[in-house]
């Protein structure tokens, strides 16, 4: 079989050039555009031109002279979309901006430099060296800089140590960290680098290093995420911007995007990402963050018990002003400390990782997040002589706190679940600091005698006296909420109690709030004492019900009573001073409620409830308090290292814990089942599965091999659709052509031209080019589309699925020959 010569027509306007193969032209004038037919080099849709050995092939196309701005630009881009990480590390959009932005510009300007041999390499490097370490420090350090423009020595100084500073800072503080000291130095030099590392491979005209552009995209990603917050910026959608920019972009450089397969690729793409999806939102998940691993240089569990020293405050100082707040709302307390783990002698820091952390001091930037709702105010604190501890005084839910002097900052360490902070270098007189922040709700006595406990894990109180658990049952063992049971413990103690602090002229009572003192004044021969053990008692007696509770100490705005005022606080002008003495160093408890958070409880009895020898001083009697009999908890929340507060007040609570439990667990088990084992997921893997198979060896057959070879394979593509669609394909490539037409319902003229062209590079001899074997390929896939359109919408989607032909290999050119003599049969036809 010797195939036809070919004849090259190329028609434009009146004039048909032609070129026979002998090389002879000819120009004939015609009054209209001529369309060829015939052979596939006649054809106005050939997908290939062939050329002679010896003559130049026809220029097709060149090298886009945007496509490097363009390849720069996405790399800016990604780089930009990793950074994000950090947006809330920094607490806003525009503070991270500030940094990110020019960083990644300047750094792609000099990757763009690299066009040039004459800015290559060294210059580069002198224009990162002065980026990072001139141009950065005056932006982010401007206030150092003169006219805030030019740096000066102090703004290269402080910049050369901000560089790796910055990243420090980052890991000590919470976020979000602000911009002061320089952080933003951190994702100044992420960026920058970021920005020129990936830059300098993506402005390569090689498409084959686009891929090495990814390693910095990658890192940069994984470095932010690691300095960022658990949440992270829309890390979902910027993740998933991420993945598709990479492929279109790795698909555009190695020339593999095809405008005809976005649909199935995107159909593959909204199926990954469903199982995707649905797969990690039943799934925990918990972001590895450096922060969390991070131990700064502060152990305040090894501080001693702050409760311990109370006493001595009203001793040394119960007259003198240790501290004067302007401008804080009338009657707000002031707490110095926060104390929820009892060892049998003291209260002190919780020393181990728990949901509500005592000793979680970290250090915080210029703002403090936190989600309270109440009064908002802005207060000045000022220390006076005598107030000399690592307990900094602090005001409701702190927003941020502002020193007077900026070197103050680095010992301030705050605890946002127990609202306390630490000064390290502890305070001392003349510290001044400004706080931002809220004083939050306090609920009524009716809502609180509404409201449940909250299930937290806390520490085990350890060696509790048996007078702790006999006098709490008695007194709210059959209260039906958690708010109730903890007002009656309040009201017990204060009504029951006497007040005295044990000083010169007071009625006997001695320090200390462990469990010999705490017996004692439960079950002894007095119930006398001061806050110190009225607070200790009650929040005993709370943990013994399974009431999430914790001692604060702090500054308490006290009348001669010992309850609150609001008149303590003075009109000064158009401000209000307030100004805490010894005296009202005090001690109090808070239990944990649903709805309220940390509810704050004063048992401590009257100041003026003073007591004296002829007086009964006995406490009550836990068997004349019984209203009814205690409910025992059976089984306890409980392990050998910490509480979880979960067990009830009630027995109808007791009961009901379990099943509730069992139902959440069905419920888990029941979600996990229906989304994993469904068979819609199950089937829709299956055909995204497929299609990636199909996706894989479509583009291996396109790439790989000779050009000849591969204009065969375009042509087995050919004839495989037909075989996915339902046909049994014989013969000839011409008579496959004709019968897949008649089949299928479609013109036959682009198939036998396919055909025709497919015989021709098989057998001619001739050499052809990439553009050519491109362009046949780009007519394969148009008509492999027109075939599965011409299909029902069943029949259709089945011949995507199928991989029927994909595979198959025929000798040479993939045609069936047949015996020669012999009729040949149709060449198609269809089966079931």
């Amino acid at each position: 079989m010797n195939p036809t010569n070919p004849i090259n027509t190329m028609s434009t306007g009146d004039v048909t050039s032609v070129t026979d193969p002998t090389g002879t032209a000819a120009s004939t004038a015609t009054p209209t555009t001529t369309t060829a037919t015939g052979t596939w080099m006649d054809s106005t849709r050939s997908a290939i031109w062939i050329t002679r050995p010896g003559q130049p092939a026809p220029i097709t196309g060149t090298r886009h002279c945007a496509a490097p701005y363009t390849s720069l630009l996405i790399a800016a881009l990604l780089t930009l979309v990793a950074s994000s990480n950090l947006i809330d590390v920094y607490g806003s959009v525009l503070s991270w901006a500030t940094a990110a932005i020019p960083a990644t510009i300047i750094g792609s300007l000099v990757a763009l430099a690299g066009l040039f041999p004459v800015l290559r390499l060294w210059w580069q490097m002198l224009f990162m060296a002065f980026a990072q370490l001139v141009v950065g420090p005056a932006l982010i350090l401007n206030d150092t800089t003169i006219v805030h423009i030019i740096p000066t020595v102090r703004t290269i100084r402080q910049g050369w140590m901000s560089m790796l500073g910055s990243f420090k800072y980052l890991l000590a503080l919470d976020p979000p960290v602000g911009t002061a000291d320089g952080s933003l130095l951190a994702v100044w030099t992420i960026c920058l680098w970021s920005a020129l590392l990936t830059g300098i491979f993506a402005v390569t005209k090689d498409g084959r290093y686009i891929i090495i552009a990814v390693i910095p995209i990658l890192a940069n990603t994984a470095v932010c995420a690691l300095l960022g917050s658990p949440t992270g910026f829309h890390r979902i959608a910027a993740g998933t911007v991420t993945a598709i920019t990479l492929v279109a972009w790795i698909s555009s450089r190695w020339n593999l995007l095809e405008l005809s397969r976005w649909l199935s690729s995107i159909v593959i793409v909204l199926i990954s990402a469903s199982l995707a999806v649905g797969g990690c939102a039943v799934v925990g998940q918990h972001r590895t963050i450096l922060r969390d691993h991070y131990e700064p240089p502060l152990s305040p569990y090894q501080y001693t018990s702050p409760l311990s020293g109370m006493r001595s405050y009203v001793k040394n100082h119960k007259d003198d002003v240790l501290l004067t707040v302007t401008d804080l709302p009338a009657g707000s307390t002031v707490r110095l400390a926060v104390m929820d783990r009892f060892d049998g002698n003291v209260w002190n820091l919780s020393d181990s990782a728990m949901a509500s952390d005592s000793s979680n001091y970290r250090r915080v930037g210029t703002s403090i997040r936190n989600t309270a709702e109440g009064k908002r105010f802005t207060a000045k604190f000022t220390v006076d002589k005598g107030l000399t501890d690592y307990w900094l005084p602090i005001a409701g839910a702190a927003s941020s706190v502002q020193f007077a002097n900026t070197s103050d900052a680095d010992s301030f360490y705050y605890n946002t679940d127990t609202m306390s902070s630490i000064y390290s270098a502890r305070t001392y007189a003349g510290l001044s600091y400004t706080e931002t922040g809220i004083i939050p709700r306090m609920p009524t006595d009716e809502e609180i005698a509404k409201a449940a406990i909250s299930l937290i894990s806390q520490p085990k109180a350890e060696d509790v006296p048996d007078s702790v658990d006999k006098l709490a049952n008695a007194t709210a063992g059959g209260r039906v909420s958690g708010g109730e049971a903890a007002q009656s413990i309040a009201k017990q103690l204060k009504e029951s109690g006497w007040f005295s602090h044990g000083l010169d002229g007071d009625y006997p009572s001695s320090a200390g709030h462990g469990n010999y003192r705490i017996d004692r004044l439960l079950a002894g021969s007095a119930m006398v004492g001061d806050s110190e053990q009225y607070a200790s008692a009650m929040a005993l007696m709370a943990r013994s019900l399974g009431m999430p509770s914790r001692v604060v100490l702090g500054f308490l705005p006290k009348n001669d009573e010992g309850d609150i005022s609001e008149s303590r606080t003075e009109k000064h002008g158009s401000s209000t001073v307030t100004q805490f003495t010894g005296n009202d160093v005090t001690a109090w408890v808070e239990i944990k409620l649903d709805g309220y958070d940390w509810v704050p409880f004063y048992p401590t009895p009257k100041e003026t409830k003073i007591p004296d020898d002829n007086q009964n001083l006995t406490p009550p009697n836990p068997q004349t308090l019984v209203r009814q009999p205690a409910v025992p908890l059976t089984n306890p929340l409980r392990d050998d290292n910490q509480a979880t507060g979960a067990s009830s007040i009630g027995g109808s609570m007791a009961d009901e814990a379990p099943d509730n439990m069992s139902w959440a667990r069905f419920r888990t088990i029941a979600r996990a089942v229906a989304l994993y084992g469904s068979p819609i997921w199950v089937l829709l893997a299956v055909c995204a599965l497929l299609l990636i198979i199909k996706a894989i060896a479509l583009l291996w057959a396109r790439k790989h091999g000779s050009p000849s070879q591969r204009v065969a394979a375009g042509w087995q593509t050919v004839t495989a659709t037909a075989m996915q669609s339902g046909l049994s394909v014989h013969g000839t490539r011409n008579e496959q052509a004709q019968a897949i037409a008649k089949e299928m319902g479609l013109a036959p003229d682009v198939l036998i031209t396919l055909g025709k062209e497919a015989d021709y590079v098989s057998f001619s001899g001739n050499t052809i080019d990439q553009h050519q074997v491109d362009r046949y390929w780009n007519d394969v896939i148009e008509e492999r589309a027109t075939m599965l359109k011409s299909l029902p919408a069943l029949r259709r989607w089945r011949a995507k699925l199928s991989l029927r032909g994909m595979f198959h290999k025929t000798c040479c050119t993939g045609m069936t020959w047949k015996t020669p003599g012999r009729d040949r049969e149709p060449s198609v036809r269809r089966t079931a």
